[in-house]
């Protein structure tokens, strides 16, 4: 039935003429309600996996759907056909499709590349494991990242007695804070470039933040593991085969680079345009997006399969990120057009919250406010709110709000740590580890760590950058 919705939709767009979409979806006309579907999808991906496991894996699309379709339905009842036929279009083409290809082509890309062989995983071994996912994650994202390491740092392991801590920091640094440096790291860093972010400001700005957030905690790790690793000493032998460490699917780096390039090519070159559906396209960003697919295809043609069966790789993943962010994108269109609409709009209080008495931005609470919901709803979402309530402008953001643009980047990326559900890859990190049998705390167990560890990593955090 979606698949039939969805053909008919297509061709519905294809005939609407182009003049069609010029409607504007007034974000100071609408109520909260509208804001409802965005919140209802959020809390059924944090509350689904948990409270019915079994009817999210089978129905997390068809709900996704149903979410997106309470948006659409009324947009279409209330302002016209045109303005949700125009709102979707824009969406899906500027925002939704280059954000999956992007996904898609680092979780490809990533999969490809194996560690093979075992290191013994000494205090000093892990932490040095830890930093280098640290900085891949900036590079293949934090998903990634997340997958490439987390069985090598597993085998390191696996003959502790004591080992939940390293997987603990693992989620918290290499699964989130790590992928905080360019837009390939996280997902809502992406969408921030999207918007107009500049690719390397993200590296100059929060690289102080991330820099201290990462040796503090690495340091910290160091200190724990250490006393842990004194206290059991050697349990037993090794039961991983102590094989040298190679490291194969070398061409996935490659494409790792050419994603780079692109992805620079698309920001500072002018190749025109093309008016599709009422929305303008740039050549260069189309010709981004079918990089991203050409190398996703030559991944998989040139890296072994061996190597993909060994990572544990399956489609699964990425296939839920897609129809879970097609509700996601679909859902918060009217949540973005209120935003903008400031103290004028339904938000107002929010804006208020965010914002000092001389109207100066509060950058504290807009890196706690992104932060606290980035740890229980999607943080590519979140970011974006705070983004549109902090006006919106990329330009404006990249200069005089600088501050406050690094505040909501650094409090999205850093706080997804703070729960499994706050960042895709904790989960999966989550599943993996458990399979291989590390005893991993439950849901509120690493609410504990995180509330220990994290939160005044974050106080202090706070007090060094984020008073201004």
């Amino acid at each position: 039935m979606l698949r039939i919705t969805s053909l008919a939709l297509t061709g519905v767009l294809t005939l609407l003429p182009q003049a069609a979409f010029a409607a504007e979806f007034d974000g100071a006309s609408l109520g909260f309600a509208w804001a409802l579907p965005f919140a209802g999808i959020l809390l059924s991906i944090a509350l689904f996996p948990l409270l019915a496991p079994h009817v999210w894996e089978h129905h997390q699309g068809k709900i996704a759907a149903g979410w997106g379709l309470l948006v659409l339905v009324p947009m279409a009842v209330a302002f016209g056909p045109t303005t949700a036929i125009h709102a979707l279009a824009h969406t899906a083409l500027l925002e939704y499709i280059p954000f999956i290809l992007l996904l898609l082509a680092l979780f490809t890309v990533a999969g490809g590349i194996l560690v093979r062989g075992n290191i013994h995983g000494a205090p000093g071994t892990n932490t040095m494991l830890l930093g280098l996912g640290t900085v891949l994650a900036s590079f293949i994202g934090t998903t990634g990242a997340s997958m490439v390491m987390i069985r090598p740092i597993m085998r390191a392991n696996d003959d502790r007695r004591h080992n939940v801590h390293v997987i603990v920091f693992f989620i918290f640094l290499v699964s989130n804070i790590g992928g905080s440096l360019t837009p390939l790291g996280d997902p809502p860093l992406f969408l921030g470039f999207l918007r107009g972010v500049d690719f390397f400001w993200t590296t100059r700005h929060l690289l102080p933040e991330t820099l201290f957030a990462s040796l503090l905690l690495l340091a910290l790790f160091f200190v724990i593991d250490l006393v842990v690793y004194r206290k059991e000493g050697r349990v037993r032998p090794d039961p991983t085969p102590d094989n040298p460490v190679r490291v194969t699917g070398g061409i996935n780096f490659l494409l790792i680079f050419i994603i780079i390039a692109a992805i620079l090519m698309s920001a500072t070159t002018d190749l025109g345009r093309v008016t599709v559906l009422g929305v303008e396209i740039e050549f260069a960003n189309a010709l981004r997006d079918l990089i991203m697919i050409v190398v996703t295809v030559i991944s998989l043609k040139t890296t072994s399969k061996a190597n993909r069966i060994e990572n544990g790789f399956s489609w699964g993943p990425i296939q839920e990120v897609a129809k879970l962010f097609a509700g996601i994108f679909i859902a918060i269109i009217p949540v973005l057009a209120m935003l903008k609409a400031g103290a004028h709009g339904a938000f107002a209080p929010l804006v208020a919250l965010v914002t000092n008495p001389d109207g100066s931005a509060n950058n504290a609470a807009y890196f706690w406010l992104s932060g606290g919901l980035s740890s229980f709803l999607d943080n590519a979402p979140t970011y974006l709110v705070f983004f549109e309530l902090a006006g919106g402008d990329p330009q404006q953001l990249m200069t005089t709000g600088a501050l406050t643009l690094t505040a909501i980047s650094a409090g999205a990326v850093f706080m997804g740590a703070n729960s499994y559900i706050g960042n895709a890859p904790n989960f999966m990190v989550y599943a993996i580890a458990r399979e291989g049998g590390v005893k991993m705390p439950s849901f509120f167990g690493y609410l504990l760590w995180s509330g220990a560890i994290l939160i005044p990593t974050f106080l202090l955090l706070t007090l060094l950058f984020f008073r201004g």
